[in-house]
């Protein structure tokens, strides 16, 4: 029960502790937010310098003149304080030091108008400065960690407390107390119960503030859990795929997915098997690393999509997952790069040839999810698929390195010549489907 109401009250709990990557990232943003905190810090102490110039002057010249000692030392306390933030050296020690000269800068300012202006203690309680205290408390939240906040909020309320008795017991014999609110408010006079309504008030916006940063910092830390999760997934899928899934306005489940017009590579490496046999497994892992790299970069140029791996096999998809109005011609620039990178390229420590086999297709494909519940695969399938995985397949038998069928050759009339190879009987058409191999 009392579980259920806490996670209520501040936010599901991060179960564990965090990556040492996602720590990594959160350090950066408390050192950004700790860099927002010393400028604003700035501000303020400028603010308080030009309304000091402003405010007139004692009558009494003699009167010990805190404000500027008091503006002097926060002022310099504060470079220091940002140095340090664009440094990246901000202990827990530093900050805490940071709060205190925060509300003592405060506390000492609005102690000085009594001495500055000749007046009982009593007087500064009444100073509007005190609001101040609310600006240095939701100053803090800026930064992802709710116990600066309470940390602030406690030394407010003592410090307001001393002030408070100060002011009480300042004029011996004559404590000013009433309980009368108009004379509170048109003389000197203290009402107690008002200044304790103030020390409330600051102790509820300080558990307020502090409870809605621990619900962010929860939220906050989850949400680097899942862009930690996502980049590190990405290196898994294409970033088109993971951005298609992360974008999605709802989960993607099992079937989910459309029919477009689109193109397709089946790429495999000829005569793999017999290079993989001769190689260590690092060997091979770091030669398929630098195929796999090169190829890519061939993949990338012409807006194509990786969307499967399996051993040393490709699938390449255009316009499946991102727009290409040109997906045809695309493809076979694709699969044409790709044959004169592995002629002229070798791969891996031991400098393996590793001339790549396209198969080339344009037609209606099914894109989207397909799998269970808890494993899902974005893929492309469908009868078009299977014929570029047949046209791939098909040149061991003709002694090519690209066939193409006929509609990717059909739209493809601009970029260069097709020669016809052989014809295909596909399963459910009673019309043999061309096959064709571009001409360089």
């Amino acid at each position: 029960m009392w579980q259920k109401f806490w996670s209520f009250l501040f936010g599901e709990k991060i179960d564990g502790d965090l990556p040492a990557r996602v720590q990594e990232d959160i350090t950066a943003q408390q050192f950004a937010s700790e860099r927002l905190i010393g400028w604003v810090q700035l501000a303020l102490v400028v603010i308080f310098g030009s309304l000091y110039a402003l405010t007139p002057p004692p009558t009494d010249k003699t009167t010990l003149m805190l404000e500027p000692w008091a503006l002097g030392l926060y002022f310099t306390f504060t470079l220091l304080r940002l140095r340090c933030a664009y440094r990246q050296y901000m202990p827990h020690w530093l900050l805490v030091t940071s709060v205190v000269m925060d509300i003592g800068l405060l506390m000492a300012l609005i102690w000085s108008f009594h001495i500055k202006y000749g007046q009982p203690p009593t007087f500064y309680l009444k100073a509007p400065t005190m609001i101040y205290v609310f600006i240095f408390i939701a100053l803090r939240a800026l930064r992802f960690e709710p116990k600066y906040i309470l940390i602030t909020g406690g030394v407010s309320v003592i410090g307001w407390i001393i002030l408070m008795t100060y002011a009480i017991t300042g004029t011996p014999g004559d404590p000013m107390i009433t309980r009368n609110y108009v004379t509170y408010l048109t003389s000197n006079s203290i009402l107690v119960g008002a200044e304790i309504d103030k020390i409330i008030s600051i102790i509820i916006v300080t558990l307020v503030l502090a409870a809605a940063v621990l619900r962010a910092q929860r939220t906050f830390y989850q949400a680097a859990l899942d862009h930690s999760a996502a980049e590190d997934l990405s290196r898994f899928v294409s970033a088109a795929v993971a951005d298609r899934i992360t974008s999605a306005d709802r989960a993607i489940q099992p079937g989910d997915g459309e029919t477009r017009i689109a193109s397709c590579i089946f790429t495999d490496i000829e005569g793999f098997s017999t290079v993989s046999e001769k190689l260590t497994s690092s060997e091979l892992a770091q030669t398929l690393n630098d195929y796999f790299y090169a190829v890519g970069e061939i993949i990338d140029k012409h807006g194509g999509v990786i969307t499967q791996y399996q051993g040393d096999l490709i699938l390449i998809t255009f316009n499946a997952v991102t727009a290409d109005e040109d997906h045809a011609a695309n493809a076979v620039r694709t699969a044409m790069e790709i044959k004169t990178l592995c002629e002229n390229q070798t791969f891996g420590p031991g400098k393996h040839w590793l001339l790549t086999r396209c198969g080339v297709n344009t037609g209606s494909f099914a894109v989207g999810a397909i799998g269970t519940e808890s494993r899902l695969a974005f893929t492309i399938h469908g009868d078009e698929v299977n014929i570029a995985a047949r046209l791939e397949q098909l040149n061991k038998e003709f002694g090519t390195y690209i066939l193409c069928g006929e509609n990717t050759a059909s739209a493809c009339t601009e970029l260069c010549s097709f020669r016809p190879v052989t014809e295909m009987a596909v399963r459910g058409r009673t019309k043999p489907t061309r096959v064709l191999t571009p001409v360089d």
